[in-house]
């Protein structure tokens, strides 16, 4: 016995070291794979410092070199170590844009373009490595072959007459059009697939679209990057005009900058300020793009832009005096480090001498843009020189008025639109549209997507200028079908100079299913704004050489001829309302329902269910008294 328990002590002993040295193994091999962890990680970032290589005489003046991203290609193993595999290049620029506004409004724009320099629609690369470039977007354009991608959500309404032309225009809530490549076969499959990943990727409420509220514009979106596409059937159009932009769609679209929101230009986008304002816009647009005169190369351009409009009396500041830090609450310290160029333009074109504001700090550089048909000077702040920040390491820009801003040119081209009419059966759409210019005439693409369930009469459609007919040039129509597809109505219409058309066209309100009908059918039914596209009249020679440096709000729109400029021009979206069912009907009649069944079904009940017992009366009051006291005194009780 006792040797037994000797036998059996030792063999715990053996197990107790045996356990003690694998875990001591462990923890060894643990160690050496954090220090390989560690030395990887000390190997890549020796290698981003490398590759963001600083150029320039002046320490101070940080020009950041591009990226490398790295394809998957087969190397043969003699010529790995000779040949390095090819490499191409990212490039990142950032952009801020101020212009005071001749009504006491403060437009800033916020341009960031993103280049990537491959091409895996021809090539036929994968890529696994990302950068600068946002690698969902990247998978995006990869998976459903993306030519050209636009999307914007916009709060508010662009007032033209008040602010003039923006930069890059776009409709109140959500619009997204698309190219696909001509190898695609299922155009609408690829289409719907695609809406529900950038539904998810920007918060959005995409998912909505579907072939009910998508149309295949005919000439009014052409790419805007490389190739000449004519063939529609690649091209899909689409709106939400409820859409409601909320910080749920800021923070990812910040996400997809190289910096996020931690430095650069991007540290401005506070959530509460931004949307604090009249308006507010933000757009992604993903195109190829030439990297030079000639277009031996090609790159992909993602243009992230934000715009917004603050009303600076509204907003409680009370004088029309402003600043980076009352209108985004901080300031600016430095500029993002893996961008090659980020700057600050004000447009100081209203004011030459300095009569109508003082802007500080002062700065020597200007710069002069054509913008929109008129040339434009800007000051300019690098935020890659040290300099620009002073000695407090922050720029704060100052804007004092000094007297009244002088009237505002109109612009050329502006529209409105309304619904006229009475009564929830029948209706009138007007589109007014206006060529402010005093002696040119020039042609206007107008196209207009309508429900299903406003049946349009093409037979009352009518084209007037100056109280005459105006017959377009050019007319494509496509029918709607019921809970299939929408109305689509594209004209090219010639508008006179100095003149106002009116384009009308009636309509008949059809009665939906009450299924159809959403939360608040009293609200209202949202019809999408339309689209005004046009070459027009250019005050001065407009540059058509876009390889030249130049800032990014110059740069969206390609221009073909120097005297003319393209533009586009949304109206306000439409409210109509249907013939709406009184919806508390079914519940006056559930109610009703519910008491009579209450009431019948439980008398029945229970008049089925319940029991009669019948009781036996009990003795008098004098009885039951008398009972008690004999009980006390022990005598029979009384019966």
């Amino acid at each position: 016995m006792a040797a037994h328990r000797c036998g059996l002590a030792l063999a715990f002993i053996l197990l107790f070291f045996v356990l003690v040295h694998r875990g001591s193994c462990d923890v060894l091999e643990k160690s050496d794979d954090n220090r390989e962890e560690k030395q990887s990680a000390s190997d890549a970032s020796r290698e981003l410092n490398t590759d963001a290589n600083i150029t320039g005489d002046d320490p101070n003046e940080r020009q950041w070199q591009s990226t490398d991203v790295e394809m998957h290609k087969p190397v043969d193993a003699t010529d790995s170590e000779s040949s390095a595999s090819p490499k191409v290049k990212d490039q990142f620029q950032e952009e801020l844009v101020i212009r005071p506004l001749h009504s006491g409004d403060i437009y800033a724009s916020f341009q960031f373009s993103t280049l990537w320099d491959t091409d895996f629609l021809q090539d036929g690369e994968k890529v696994s490595h990302y950068r600068l470039f946002p690698k969902s977007l990247g998978q995006v354009l990869s998976k459903f072959s993306v030519r050209e991608l636009h999307i914007s959500f916009t709060q508010g309404y662009w007032r033209t007459m008040q602010w003039g032309q923006p930069f890059i225009p776009s409709p109140p809530g959500a619009e997204l059009w698309v190219w696909f490549h001509d190898t695609v076969t299922d155009v609408d499959g690829n289409w719907k697939e695609l809406t529900n990943v950038l539904s998810g990727i920007f918060c959005a409420s995409l998912n909505f679209i579907d072939s009910t509220n998508t149309v295949q514009p005919s000439a009014s979106f052409k790419p805007l990057g490389l190739g000449n596409a004519t063939d529609h059937r690649f091209l899909r159009y689409a709106t939400l005009p409820r859409e409601i932009v909320c910080t749920e769609n800021l923070t990812p679209w910040k996400k997809l900058l190289p910096c996020g929101s931690k430095a650069g230009l991007a540290v401005l986008m506070k959530s509460e300020k931004l949307f604090h304002s009249s308006f507010h816009s933000q757009a992604v647009h993903i195109r190829p793009v030439c990297q030079d005169g000639q277009c031996t190369s090609t790159a992909w351009e993602l243009r992230q832009t934000l715009n917004v409009v603050f009303d600076l009396y509204t907003s409680g500041q009370g004088k029309k005096e402003w600043s980076l830090f009352k209108m985004f609450s901080r300031t600016l310290t430095e500029a993002c480090p893996l961008a090659s160029s980020s700057k600050v333009y004000v447009d100081i074109t209203d004011n030459p001498e300095g009569e109508q504001f003082e802007l500080s700090p002062a700065t020597p550089v200007l710069s002069q843009a054509v913008v929109l048909g008129d040339r434009r000077t800007y000051s300019v702040y690098d935020l890659t020189k040290a300099e620009t920040f002073g000695q407090l390491r922050s720029l704060n820009l100052l804007l004092r008025w000094k007297g009244e801003s002088g009237e505002m040119l109109r612009p050329l081209l502006h529209a409105e639109r309304y619904v006229a009419g009475f009564g929830l059966q029948t209706g009138e759409i007007h589109t007014v549209i206006y060529n402010n210019h005093p002696f040119r005439a020039f042609p206007i693409l107008l196209l207009d997507s309508i429900p299903w369930y406003l049946r349009l009469y093409v037979h009352t459609l009518t084209v007037t200028s100056k109280s005459r007919d105006n017959k377009p040039s050019y007319i494509h129509y496509q029918p709607s079908k019921d809970r299939q597809r929408p109305h689509l109505l594209e004209m090219l219409i010639q508008l006179p100079p100095h003149s106002v058309t009116e384009v009308t066209v009636q309509f008949e309100r059809a009665l939906l299913k009450w299924t159809e009908y959403p939360p608040d059918p009293n609200h209202g039914f949202y019809v999408g704004s339309s689209v005004i596209s046009a070459l027009v009249p250019s005050m001065v020679a407009m540059n058509t050489n876009f390889t030249q440096e130049q800032p990014l709000f110059s740069t969206f729109f390609p221009v073909k001829e120097e005297s003319n400029y393209f533009i586009r021009v949304y109206t306000e979206p439409l409210l109509v309302n249907l013939p709406t069912p009184d919806f508390s009907m079914p519940y006056n009649v559930i109610c009703l329902t519910c008491t009579v069944v209450a009431v019948g079904y439980g008398s029945f009940y229970n008049l089925l269910t319940r029991t009669f017992q019948v009781d036996e009366p009990g003795l008098p009051l004098a009885k039951r008294l008398a009972n008690l006291i004999r009980r006390i005194r022990g005598v029979p009780l009384l019966t």
